[in-house]
């Protein structure tokens, strides 16, 4: 399994698993119909969910060592569009995740950093929200790679237990 410590203090050290390659992401290249279901509060205790349908579409870059999605979706009849952009490190074979979308404008500050093990890859960060120090886990399912599954989680007490927000199921889009 994948080993990753949480520490106390700022430093969040995660290391690669022994399978950690370039190719962990080949399975989401393609267009991809999303379901996602997401927390409409998070950090709240609170247990009411939205759900609404966007599209993924990957492409591999940087001969390989990246990728680019592009994810579209509509909130309260508004456009959104968001990007990752995925950088594999050959020296450390760990995976760095960037987000940016079109509310923001802007790309993380706290990029996820992580790696896949027997098709589950899990990417960690420290950030903030609403002001509170959290972890930030973000985890993919591809054990079935038709129907990968990504989900979203965090931790306000450092790792010890976690709130799974966000949940995308997804299809090969036709």
């Amino acid at each position: 399994m994948e080993q990753s410590r949480l520490n106390t203090g700022p430093a969040l050290e995660v290391l690669p698993s022994h399978t950690s390659s370039p190719n962990d992401f080949d399975f989401l290249e393609g267009k991809w119909k999303v379901h996602n279901r997401k927390l409409k509060v998070r950090l709240a205790n609170k247990n009411e969910w939205s759900e609404f349908e966007a599209f993924l579409h990957m492409r591999k870059t940087l001969t390989g060592i990246g990728n680019v999605e592009n994810y579209y979706a509509s909130f309260e009849g508004r456009p959104f569009e968001g990007m990752a952009v995925r950088l594999f490190n050959r020296e450390t074979r760990l995976w760095t995740i960037y987000w940016m979308d079109s509310n923001g404008g802007t790309m993380d500050e706290h990029p996820v950093t992580g790696s896949f093990e027997n098709g589950v890859g899990k990417f960690y960060a420290n950030d903030l929200f609403d002001g509170k120090e959290i972890v930030m886990l973000y985890q993919w399912e591809a054990s079935n790679p038709l129907q990968p599954r990504w989900s979203q989680a965090f931790s306000a007490d450092k790792g010890k237990t976690w709130e799974w927000n966000w949940e995308m199921t997804l299809t090969k889009a036709e």
